[in-house]
């Protein structure tokens, strides 16, 4: 039988199961693609309103991958389900994001030691001032460690997680602010997954492949996104296995 649970968006199918380490890409046919070229035997659990969700192994250890949607609202109901009803203990977010740091490149990788957001998430936790979202050390450590044997350059640190794609003021410079405060890359979840880690005394963290830079244009063509994008997966298989 299946995994049951007052779940209502994840609904575990008959005769699998959910592993105790989670990716999660944004695209759910991103999760698909991950299962059927990086994962021994993928089964898939889950494919309520369209969010694949399969596990399979790598390198003999169960490791499970589903979508998340795009944006915080949608990434904590998934984290929220998967961490609550399902056993998982870890989630790691895999995604591209726009570099704004000058010193990140495309195709570097960048691990959100923090997750700054103009999200009101952290409202709900009633803790009086503001919750600054993190990873979780181990974690952070062991890709970091991992990216270093396989000489990919990474750069660490804050990351901007914002609810806007099309920022309705562009007077505000969000992304110029972003930069004089040191933030390496924009993207639009890492904080919603640190914050319901923390909430939920779970483990969680977020890297990135850069694909563009939102100041100077560059940006990488498909080929080398697809190169780029296994190079995180390795990262992201081999410190998962390690949770």
């Amino acid at each position: 039988m299946g995994q049951t649970s007052p779940s209502q968006c994840i609904e575990v199918k008959d005769g699998t199961h959910v592993a105790k380490c989670v990716l999660m890409p944004g695209d759910p046919l991103r999760a698909k693609y991950v299962a059927e070229h990086y994962l021994e035997n993928p089964v898939l659990f889950n494919d309520v309103r369209g969010m694949y969700g399969y596990t399979g192994l790598y390198e003999g250890k169960e490791v499970s991958v589903m979508g998340s949607g795009m944006g915080i609202p949608s990434i904590t109901l998934y984290a929220t389900e998967l961490f609550s009803f399902f056993g998982v203990e870890a989630i790691i977010r895999i995604g591209s994001a726009g570099a704004i740091a000058d010193d990140v490149k495309v195709r570097d990788l960048v691990l959100a030691m923090t997750a700054t957001t103009n999200s009101a998430y952290s409202d709900c936790l009633a803790m009086p001032g503001h919750v600054a979202p993190c990873a979780t050390w181990e974690m952070l450590r062991d890709a970091a460690n991992i990216a270093d044997e396989m000489n990919v350059k990474t750069s660490i640190g804050s990351v901007l997680s914002s609810d806007y794609f099309y920022y309705p003021d562009p007077d505000m410079k969000i992304n110029e602010k972003a930069k004089n405060l040191g933030i390496l890359a924009v993207e639009m979840e890492s904080a919603g997954l640190y914050l319901t880690a923390m909430r939920l005394h779970k483990k969680a963290l977020a890297m990135f492949q850069i694909s563009d830079h939102v100041f100077t244009g560059d940006h990488l063509n498909p080929q080398e996104i697809r190169e780029s994008f296994h190079e995180m997966m390795e990262i992201a298989l081999k410190t998962a296995i390690r949770v």
